[in-house]
């Protein structure tokens, strides 16, 4: 496979820099102004507030990973750009912005613990169990998860363009059946404390290779959607 190809296909999509860079920075920088004010108000009671607001930027990665493969997916085949470079080139592009964007929350993540949760007891970016210990783990934690969503996203938008709404939902319903059958599953062989005791003892680390593996069959599930995408 070129590279060259598949950086040019990256770069097609840096074209609109505004909604990869900007618009996740903006909608954390809310989530965190608000956990920020309510954590000021409430510390006067020494607390520490855990709150879940660092997943605004990953829900906005994953509306990234749809909006990726519905919007330039056309013009770049009338490029001339082939179905399988534009969407290893893209899923390039979702690994360089987990990368750098994982080692900014890194970054904040160090800073929020060195300054006991910017003097107010936050932790917005040290999430306990998935986001915690040194910044080299955060780092790779959260560039996995992003690249996770990415991969989901344009997994999404590439059923969207090729079922339409009817396989969009079937696409939900499905991983929502496999889901419901899981938990049925679990609960008849009253498997529940084994499962806390597996992620429990599994970690960080652990859960960071298992979700690695799950963006490797995301991957694989988009690219066999993708060779049959019609535009």
């Amino acid at each position: 496979m070129d590279w060259n190809i598949l950086i040019k296909v990256a770069r097609l999509h840096l074209v609109d820099r505004a909604s990869l860079t900007v618009l996740p920075w903006s909608v954390l920088a809310i989530a965190f102004t608000v956990c920020l004010a309510v954590a000021a108000s409430l510390s006067r009671y020494h607390a520490q507030i855990p709150t879940g607001g660092v997943a605004s930027i990953f829900l906005v990665f994953f509306v990234i990973g749809v909006l990726s493969v519905t919007h330039s997916l056309p013009f770049a085949l009338t490029l001339g750009v082939s179905r399988r470079s534009y969407y290893a080139g893209t899923a390039l592009l979702a690994v360089g912005l987990a990368v750098v964007n994982g080692l900014a929350l890194a970054m904040l993540g160090l800073i929020e613990g060195a300054s006991n949760g910017w003097g107010v007891g936050l932790h917005f970016f040290r999430v306990a169990y998935i986001l915690p210990g040194p910044w080299y783990v955060i780092w790779l934690t959260s560039a996995v998860v992003l690249a996770l969503v990415f991969l989901y996203g344009m997994w999404v938008g590439l059923v969207y363009r090729r079922w339409n709404w009817p396989g969009l939902l079937a696409f939900g319903a499905a991983q929502a059946v496999v889901v419901v059958a899981m938990v049925i599953a679990t609960s008849r062989a009253g498997a529940w404390a084994a499962v806390g005791r597996f992620f429990t003892t599994l970690g960080a680390p652990g859960l960071t290779g298992l979700l690695a593996a799950l963006a490797v069959v995301l991957l694989v599930g988009g690219y066999a959607t993708m060779r049959r995408v019609t535009v």
